[in-house]
């Protein structure tokens, strides 16, 4: 059974707004301290007959929900009105620090059947660890609480987004991808030293490499996917890619067609900004039956490669017959292609333009606060 929701309104400087309340729907949940003597309702007694839960269990967990049960000795068991639960993230030196740090995790839920469901975006983060512990208690009729000793710490770790997550971010997306312009290649931009590397010590070509943290924190791509960024985003007035990059002044250029075709599949991955006004939408071109092109089929929600507002590719009907490529003007698009690619079917140029360090998106975080970018589960 789902924890219905707040037992009372929060006046604290610490809790969420009353309208995040009010759409969580969460009536039966209280906060409350998890050392002292004192809960902020009353105070606290200890009382042994009140069976401390042993062997609890974690299941069902999504990127801000999970349920929880455990078991317990008959004994007084007819008396608990309450569970307690010390929930906490277990921090780390890559936790995500701007995710709703200021929100009380102490929570009081009525006595009801288990296994229970816990979930609130605002106190719940993607792909995070956590720690649990649980009492239970008897409330008196004076409003104090009778309590049993905590029970053991146990740890969990959030999912990932799922597709549902997913289709809410890419229809947000949609809202601002803008008219569609032309383009021809696709382009990576590296130092030389890379296409070095390539040519003599990997049979000149770009290996795949595990994507980095950056984007949406509950993005199940990131440390997983293994692939090649691209970009394929022209400047307006020339119709070709800009001179500008963050990522080094030599760049590979191929040919569209060489890595977006009718044998390729389309996927949505991400949707970020980084505090500024640009917004970034992440792609995957997968090579039809690859490994990963089966990954993405399990996790993100796939695009029509002719009918999207993002990249599309298409016969040209009316003139020879060619594929025609284009790509959203509003959005950068960062393109991941999950095989290797052979320099040899491209060309690698200096560019004449400066390396903008300051727009690389390698490991970026998430604008959490940002509206038009984020949905109503953890960031």
């Amino acid at each position: 059974m789902e924890v219905p929701g707040l037992a009372h309104s929060i006046s604290s400087p610490l809790s969420p707004c009353e309208g995040m309340i009010k759409d969580l729907s969460l009536d039966a949940l209280q906060l409350c301290e998890r050392d002292g003597s004192k809960s902020q309702d009353g105070s606290i007694s200890e009382m042994e007959e009140l069976p401390v839960p042993q062997n609890i269990k974690i299941s069902n967990i999504t990127c801000d929900s999970f349920k929880i049960c455990w078991d317990m000795e008959p004994r007084s068991k007819e008396r608990i009105t309450h569970y307690f639960i010390d929930l906490n993230k277990k921090e780390n030196k890559n936790s995500n620090k701007f995710k709703h740090k200021d929100v009380p995790t102490k929570l009081v839920a009525k006595a009801v059947p288990l296994p229970m469901t816990v979930r609130g975006h605002w106190f719940l983060s993607p792909r995070t660890e956590y720690t649990v512990a649980v009492q239970t208690a008897s409330k008196q009729t004076d409003g104090d609480y009778a309590v049993s000793e905590w029970s053991e710490i146990i740890e969990f770790c959030t999912a990932d987004y799922s597709t549902v997550h997913l289709n809410q971010l890419m229809e947000k997306a949609e809202v601002i991808a803008g008219r569609m312009l032309p383009f021809s290649v696709f382009y990576r931009n590296q130092n030389k030293e890379y296409f070095d590397h390539a040519r003599e010590v990997q049979e000149n070509r770009m290996l795949s490499s595990v994507k980095d943290n950056s984007g949406s924190h509950g993005s199940p791509i990131s440390g997983k996917l293994e692939g090649l960024f691209f970009s394929c985003n022209t400047e307006f007035n020339t119709g070709k890619p800009p001179q500008d990059s963050p990522y080094g002044r030599h760049r590979f250029e191929v040919r569209a067609d060489a890595l977006f075709n009718p044998d390729t599949n389309l996927y949505f991955g991400d949707f970020y900004c980084m505090y500024t006004a640009y917004h970034f939408v992440i792609l995957v071109l997968a090579p039809k039956g690859s490994g990963g092109d089966e990954f993405c089929k399990q996790r993100l929600p796939a695009l029509d490669i002719g009918n999207n507002p993002f990249l599309t590719c298409k016969r040209d009907e009316e003139g020879d017959g060619s594929l025609a490529f284009h790509h959203a003007q509003d959005v950068i698009l960062e393109v991941i292609y999950t095989e290797p690619v052979d320099l040899a079917s491209g060309t690698v140029a200096e560019i004449s333009g400066h390396q903008l360090m300051s727009m690389s998106t390698v490991n970026a975080k998430k604008d959490p606060s940002c509206k038009t970018c984020n949905i109503s589960v953890g960031r």
